[in-house]
C-alpha cells in the first residue's frame, strides 16, 4: 500500500514538470494502455485519468456553448459568433461576465488537453469523446451548429438530493 502511495504522490509531482511540452509531443503517442514499470503508469490511475479526461471534456462542452453566446469572440477559444441577447442578459448577473466565460472556457479546453497528453505520453490511450458528439445544438443566433456531448437547451438537474439528505428521518 505504501508504495501506491508513494506512486501516486510522484505522480502528481511529475504530471507537474510535465507542461506543455507533454501536450505537443505527448499528442504523438498513440500505444496501448499501460501497466506497471517503465515510465507506464498504474492501471488504476490510468483509469481515473481518464475519468478526469473526460469529465473535462463534457465541462469543456458545456462552456464553449456559453462562450459561443455569451464569451469573447476570439481565436483562442473558437467557435460562435455570440449572440448580442444573450450577452446583454448575462452582463445584468456580471459586468465581466464574457471575460469569465471565456477564461473557463479556455481553462476546461486546457484541462482535458492536459490530461489525455500526460496519458498518452505515458504509453496510454487519451479520451475520445467525439464519437458521442450527437446531441443538438442550441438554435440560438451565435452557437455552431454541430454535434454535442451537452445540450443546454435541455438541462435537467435533480435536486432532490437536497431533501434527501438533509432529512431529519
Amino acid at each position: 500500500m505504501q508504495k501506491n502511495t508513494s506512486s501516486r504522490r510522484s505522480f502528481l509531482g511529475t504530471s507537474l514538470a510535465v507542461g506543455a511540452g507533454a501536450v505537443g509531443a505527448g499528442l504523438l503517442v498513440n500505444t496501448a494502455a499501460a501497466g506497471h514499470g517503465g515510465d507506464g503508469l498504474p492501471e488504476g490511475d490510468v483509469h481515473i485519468l481518464r475519468f478526469l479526461a473526460a469529465a473535462e471534456l463534457i465541462e469543456a462542452d458545456l462552456w464553449q456553448q456559453y462562450n459561443e453566446l455569451a464569451g469573447i469572440q476570439d481565436a483562442e477559444v473558437p467557435g460562435g459568433t455570440g449572440s448580442a441577447a444573450y450577452t446583454a442578459a448575462v452582463q445584468v448577473l456580471d459586468g465581466d461576465m464574457d471575460q469569465y466565460i471565456h477564461d473557463n472556457t479556455d481553462d476546461e479546453l486546457s484541462h482535458a488537453e492536459f490530461i489525455n497528453a500526460y496519458l498518452a505520453s505515458k504509453g496510454a490511450d487519451p479520451v475520445d469523446l467525439d464519437p458521442f458528439r450527437t446531441l443538438p445544438s442550441s438554435q440560438a443566433t451565435g452557437a455552431q451548429q454541430i454535434g454535442r456531448l451537452t445540450n443546454l437547451m435541455k438541462l435537467t438537474v435533480d435536486t432532490s438530493f437536497w431533501t434527501r439528505y438533509r432529512s431529519t428521518r
